[in-house]
């Protein structure tokens, strides 16, 4: 399957920015501004606590709703956690999983990413998984080698029957919020290393419908070289997200 086979996606992560007005301003703008288009998807990833208010107002838009964490539990005594059907019942239909933030704040392993995949993909959730690698790892050339051990280990188990409900974001930690950013080739590199891998795991047919985004401060000036790349299907949008005129702008390149 080619690209143009896949349908593109930006998704916009807040991360722990906007209170419950600030995110209903933002929503309401984004509805006026980004465009619809069937050649793009949009999600955008409030806080938890915006979750509610975001989905009331981007509802009957072709903005889609989605998270930035979740637990693999359905319930129980587990303090500050958020499960599938509490998402559901928001109607948030994306989570991220295993941001660099979440790996190196909170310490989250492999095996917790795997396991939030599986529980998001059996509550009919997609996840977009997060992988990357640091500078450290990258000024040792060891970067593609790197990504590839942790798709491997969170895609471990899992069973995809629609290769559209499950997402990989490819994000070089050292990338994010430095102002620095890849290259569309370094992003092409490990996306196709990535495509590959899962090609391994899934077989050719799955991992060609599987989407990979690109994330690390991507914004309107630069998305369309990532685009442009073979393995490259969108991005995973962090500060520009915050601003409905760059966010909308780059909806905007994507559908193009």
């Amino acid at each position: 399957m080619t690209q143009s086979k896949r349908t593109r996606l930006i998704a916009g992560n807040w991360k722990m920015n906007n209170d419950v007005p600030a995110a209903k301003e933002l929503a309401e703008a984004l509805v006026e501004q980004v465009p619809a288009s069937d050649a793009v998807e949009v999600v955008i990833c409030p806080p938890t606590i915006d979750l509610a208010c975001t989905s009331h107002k981007i509802a009957g838009s072709a903005i889609k709703l989605g998270a930035q964490n979740v637990y693999w539990e359905a319930k129980g005594a587990y303090t500050g956690e958020t499960s599938c059907d509490m998402l559901k019942s928001v109607d948030a239909t994306y989570c991220i999983i295993g941001h660099s933030e979440r790996r190196d704040y909170f310490h989250e392993t492999d095996e917790d990413i795997n396991k939030k995949a599986k529980a998001l993909m059996a509550a009919g959730i997609t996840p977009i998984s997060c992988c990357g690698e640091s500078l450290e790892v990258r000024e040792a050339g060891k970067h593609v080698e790197f990504v590839v051990d942790q798709i491997k280990k969170d895609t471990e188990g899992l069973e995809i029957t629609d290769p559209s409900k499950y997402v990989v974001a490819y994000e070089p930690i050292w990338a994010i919020g430095t102002g620095k950013t890849a290259t569309a080739a370094d992003a092409q590199e490990v996306c196709g290393a990535i495509r590959a891998t899962l090609v391994e795991v899934f077989g050719q047919e799955t991992a060609d419908g599987i989407r990979i985004l690109y994330g690390g401060s991507a914004k309107p000036e630069n998305i369309a070289g990532f685009l442009a790349e073979e393995d490259v299907d969108g991005a995973l949008v962090g500060g520009a997200s915050l601003v409905a005129e760059s966010f909308a702008a780059m909806v905007e390149k994507a559908a193009e």
